[in-house]
C-alpha cells in the first residue's frame, strides 16, 4: 500500500487544487487498496471524536506555552526566540512517514511566502532525519523541528495514543513510528495549527482529531493576515 499512496502523493502534490481535494485524493486512495485499513481508520477516528481529542489544547485567546527544540540540523530554537522575530504558525505534524502530513507540508510550503513577517514551523516527534527528508521533499523552507518524546505536544493537550488494532495495522503496513521517534511507545499528535501572535497569544487555531482533515491554506493565510488588522 505504501507505494500506491506514494504515487496518488506524487500525482497530486502539484495539481491546483484545494488541499481538501488533495488529501481526499489519498482517503480514497487507502480505501481503494484496503477497505479494511480505511475501515480501522474511521473506528480509530470516532474513538477520538468520541474521547474530544485535542478540545484541551490552548484556545483562542489563551497564552501558548514556550518551548525549546532543536531544528532539522540539531540548532535549539525557542518560542521565545521565533516570538522576537514575529507572529508564528506552528504547525503539528504525525511525521514524514504519513501521505497526509506529507500533502500538508507541501501546502504549507506554497504559502510560505505570502505570510510577511509570519514564519511557519512545523513540530513533530520525529528524528532529524525524518525531519530533514520531509522539509526537502516538500520544499519548505521554515523550521522543521523535534518534539523529543511529544512532550510538548503532552504539554499542550495534543497527544494521542494509537492504539493496539491501528498500531498493528500502521506497522503492518511498513511505518515504524516508534522507530521514527526514537522511542516505544505508540503516540502521535493530534494534526493542528496555531496562529500567535508576537505576544504569545493564540489568534486562530485549528485541532482535528481527524487527521484526513487539516486547516485551509487559505485560511492559514487569511489568519495570519488578520494580525495586521
Amino acid at each position: 500500500m505504501i507505494a500506491a499512496l506514494d504515487d496518488t502523493f506524487q500525482k497530486v502534490r502539484s495539481k491546483d487544487w484545494p488541499l481538501s481535494d488533495r488529501l481526499r485524493a489519498i482517503a480514497e486512495e487507502v480505501r481503494l487498496r484496503s477497505p479494511e485499513f480505511a475501515d480501522a481508520v474511521d473506528t480509530f477516528v470516532g474513538r477520538l471524536e468520541a474521547a474530544r481529542a485535542g478540545t484541551g489544547a490552548p484556545q483562542v485567546g489563551d497564552l501558548m506555552p514556550g518551548f525549546t527544540m532543536p531544528d532539522q540540523d540539531g540548532t535549539l530554537i525557542s518560542l521565545d526566540e521565533i516570538l522576537e522575530r514575529g507572529p508564528a504558525v506552528l504547525a503539528f505534524h504525525r511525521g514524514h512517514w504519513c501521505p497526509y502530513c506529507r500533502l500538508n507540508m507541501v501546502g504549507l510550503a506554497e504559502i510560505q511566502g505570502q505570510l510577511g513577517d509570519a514564519r511557519i514551523y512545523a513540530i513533530s516527534a520525529e528524528l532529524q532525519p525524518y525531519t530533514r527528508k520531509l522539509r526537502a521533499e516538500s520544499g519548505a523552507r521554515f523550521p522543521f523541528l523535534t518534539d523529543i518524546d511529544g512532550g510538548y505536544a503532552l504539554a499542550a493537550g495534543l497527544v494521542i495514543w494509537v492504539d493496539e488494532v491501528m498500531s498493528a495495522m500502521i506497522a503492518g503496513a511498513g511505518w515504524d513510528i516508534p522507530g521514527y521517534q526514537g522511542g516505544a511507545g505508540w503516540l502521535l499528535p493530534v494534526p493542528s495549527v496555531f496562529i500567535l501572535d508576537r505576544d504569545g497569544i493564540v489568534r486562530t487555531r485549528h485541532v482535528d482529531p481527524d487527521y484526513r482533515r487539516r486547516m485551509g491554506l487559505d485560511s492559514i493565510v487569511a489568519g495570519v493576515r488578520a494580525l495586521a488588522d
